[in-house]
């Protein structure tokens, strides 16, 4: 049985079938993080304080070009299939799936840094801010690399700051009054960053595993079915079209403001 539309264009609206299913889910995904953008506004409009020089913004550059250049493998991975020259579809979409790779690295490294940073209250009032460099049960001491503070203020706007200190630091377990490390529980702006960041992170990785299989196994169709192969592509490519804009707008907010 042929399902009607799969490659001609359907009279009431003039696309495919596939095509229109996906600028509705688009649809829907445009509310979603519409949602979750205005809570970010919300959340930050109502902060007491708000962190500033959290981020590495070269890291999130480095991503936002990555994911570009992305955008620019999938649109010719889509060319390659309309004119008939599959190598070349097949280079470009291997392209897409390394790009979304080294996305999703820089990523969990962002990811990592964060979950090793630890805020540790001390009882004598000081602040010790800093990576965690040994925490080994038996001893009673744990080392950070970092710097103290006084006043919890400083730590929240390091682009005001210049030459911090990042020193080796001891700091007996007895002299610790608590000790949290920078996930998104330890404060507004980092679950914001963690639900937002980790969402879109998982439509990365949805992504890639769609272009994985047309790339693989899903590309026999190509052999059988070129038109509809291609229409794959080019609604696959409509996805990842999205979830680089999402970003676009994701590295000012988080990163730059």
């Amino acid at each position: 049985m042929e399902i009607p539309y799969a490659i001609q264009p359907r009279p009431d609206t003039g696309l495919y079938n596939a095509k229109v299913g996906i600028w509705l889910f688009l649809a829907s995904e445009v509310m979603l993080f519409g949602g979750l953008f205005s809570a970010y506004v919300l959340l930050r409009v109502g902060a007491d304080q708000w962190p500033h020089g959290w981020l590495n913004v070269t890291l999130g550059t480095a991503n936002t070009i990555i994911l570009a250049l992305s955008a620019i493998t999938t649109l010719l991975a889509w060319v390659a299939c309309k004119v008939g020259q599959f190598g070349k579809f097949k280079f470009f979409h291997a392209c897409t799936l390394l790009l979304a790779l080294s996305f999703l690295c820089i990523k969990m490294y962002e990811y990592h840094d964060k979950l090793i940073h630890y805020e540790i209250q001390l009882t004598d009032g000081r602040i010790a801010d800093g990576h965690m460099r040994e925490n080994d049960p038996k001893k009673d001491y744990l080392v950070i690399e970092g710097r103290t503070v006084t006043d919890e203020n400083d730590l929240y706007d390091l682009r005001a700051q210049k030459n911090i200190p990042d020193n080796e630091i001891n700091i007996p377990r007895s002299e610790i009054k608590s000790m949290q490390n920078y996930g998104p529980w330890h404060n507004t702006f980092l679950a914001i960053y963690f639900t937002l960041t980790g969402l879109h992170a998982l439509h990365i990785i949805g992504g890639s595993i769609v272009i994985g299989y047309l790339w693989g196994p899903g590309s026999k169709m190509y052999k059988t079915n070129p038109k509809q192969f291609t229409n794959r592509i080019e609604v696959s490519g409509l996805f990842w079209h999205f979830v680089d804009l999402v970003w676009i707008f994701l590295f000012p907010v988080l990163y730059l403001t």
